[in-house]
């Protein structure tokens, strides 16, 4: 059975609410494609970009758009890098407040080459330096305070799971957004409050092919809160009682898939610090996702919380 219950809400709730956002930022080149090339062929593209990303990255972006605000907290490559100073420009002007990055000497910052066909679907190649993950994150006392909430990337339980054990103890919730194959012990399954999968990273951590039924087991390891994306197919989630109840996507025109999870999480996370029930955090952030979709430009595309209102005054 899950836990979707509101402890975590009583009390005033404070307004913006503040979300620590954990993961890697990354250094994105992007290249729109008529198709993506087969081995040893050669293509041109039909458009370039270059933006910074990353799961946390991109729903801090999110988080800023949709009126809250967003802290951002993981490792980077070397001050000195060309990669480090374009990232910390582009949050700068997003209001992200950056002062808990930690930045690697030597290290390179991480970096992606995403290819995306007239779908709006996208192929990404991605570097990240192995030592960082030997990153230590500044103390708990310093990244929790005013917290609301954190969203953290699967992928970075190696160096911040204490940090959610913590943030736990103190009624703090913990969203986790799983978009790779985790292990059926990993601490994150226990340190969180919400357990958000893509539907390939369920799948391949249940070891089931089918979504409903791989959910059901991973709730027999954890007491989070479950549910899966499934991009324009909607999410399926379960309930208090452990029952399936499915949010449906919005039917939009698709362009550009790159970082619409990740508004989805950001988007989520944001309600449901605010006081939002499941049920509509679950609906603002499909809706927010919706609209990302619609617009080139990986998470600065995302829309703001008036669009994502709109949206939903409509349907």
């Amino acid at each position: 059975m899950t836990d979707s219950s509101v402890n975590f809400h009583d009390g005033a709730p404070r307004i913006p609410p503040r979300i620590l956002c954990i993961g890697m930022p990354v250094r994105d080149l992007t290249f729109n494609v008529q198709a993506v090339p087969g081995r040893g062929q050669k293509f041109n593209a039909d458009r370039f970009a270059q933006i910074c990303g990353g799961n946390a990255l991109n729903a801090a972006i999110g988080i800023s758009r949709l009126g809250g605000k967003a802290s951002l907290t993981g490792p980077m490559g070397d001050a000195r890098e060309t990669s480090s100073r374009f990232i910390f420009e582009d949050l700068a002007r997003e209001g992200i407040d950056t002062s808990h990055l930690v930045h690697m000497p030597g290290l390179v910052t991480p970096i992606s080459a995403i290819m995306m066909d007239p779908s709006g679907e996208r192929t990404i190649i991605s570097f990240r330096d192995p030592g960082l993950w030997k990153v230590s994150l500044p103390g708990a006392d310093l990244l929790l305070r005013d917290c609301d909430a954190i969203l953290i990337e699967s992928r970075c339980a190696g160096f911040a799971t204490g940090l959610c054990h913590e943030a736990r103890n103190r009624g703090i919730p913990v969203v986790v957004d799983v978009d790779s194959t985790v292990s059926q012990r990993e601490g994150l399954l226990t340190a969180s409050s919400h357990l958000i999968f893509s539907d390939e990273a369920l799948q391949s951590t249940a070891g089931i092919s089918d979504d409903l039924k791989a959910l059901k087991k991973i709730a027999t390891l954890t007491s989070s809160f479950l549910a899966v994306t499934r991009g324009p197919k909607g999410t399926i989630w379960l309930d208090d009682k452990g029952e399936p109840q499915e949010t449906p996507a919005f039917p939009v025109h698709t362009v550009d898939t790159l970082g619409a999870g990740d508004i989805f999480h950001g988007a989520f996370t944001l309600e449901f610090a605010g006081r939002a029930d499941i049920k509509h955090a679950l609906r603002f952030a499909s809706a927010a996702a919706a609209l990302k979709c619609t617009r080139f430009g990986g998470a600065f595309a995302a829309p703001q919380r008036a669009e994502v209102t709109e949206l939903l005054s409509r349907a």
